[in-house]
């Protein structure tokens, strides 16, 4: 019987060194998403971008975050889109559509730019949820957005490599 090799592998590194993040982030339940803010930016600094590599564009509330996130991936400047925010439920069915639509936004997209578009939008049913997820109790999603952000524009400059 024939030996089998192991198939190819390709994967992104953590390595924020030399790309160009953009940053959007809503100021509605600016106490959670400052903390998405410091999150992410301190990560990607830890990972090696340096400050001017990163741009930070603040929006009204998460709804309008993918209009912004539409124009920065066409304006063809940043590497990857790290979309940040926090919709928290209330007592209408607003949170329902704040968050269906945005997501879907981001998520469309995603699908037709070229870059890398993460997603640190929290979602939540209070505050005090929010906040755990936004760096208290639960990581900092904002973090975590930054880095799925940094190994995407890694993978996706290895798979250019690799064709």
């Amino acid at each position: 019987m024939e030996e089998r090799g192991v198939p190819r592998q390709i994967q992104g590194s953590l390595n924020a060194t030399g790309f160009r993040f953009a940053l959007v982030a809503s100021r509605w339940n600016d106490l959670v998403v400052n903390r998405l803010v410091g999150g992410a930016v301190d990560l990607l600094e830890r990972l090696g971008a340096q400050t001017d590599d990163i741009t930070i564009c603040r929006v009204p509330g998460s709804f309008e975050i993918p209009l912004i996130v539409k124009q920065l991936a066409q304006a063809n400047k940043w590497d990857a889109i790290i979309c940040l925010g926090a919709v928290i439920r209330g007592e209408t069915p607003h949170f329902d559509y704040i968050a269906s639509e945005v997501t879907k936004g981001i998520a469309q997209i995603a699908l037709t730019s070229n870059i890398p578009i993460t997603y640190g939008i929290i979602t939540a049913d209070s505050v005090e949820q929010a906040i755990d997820r936004a760096g208290m109790k639960s990581g900092n999603k904002g973090a975590e957005a930054a880095m799925s952000a940094v190994e995407m524009v890694n993978l996706c400059q290895q798979i250019k490599l690799s064709i």
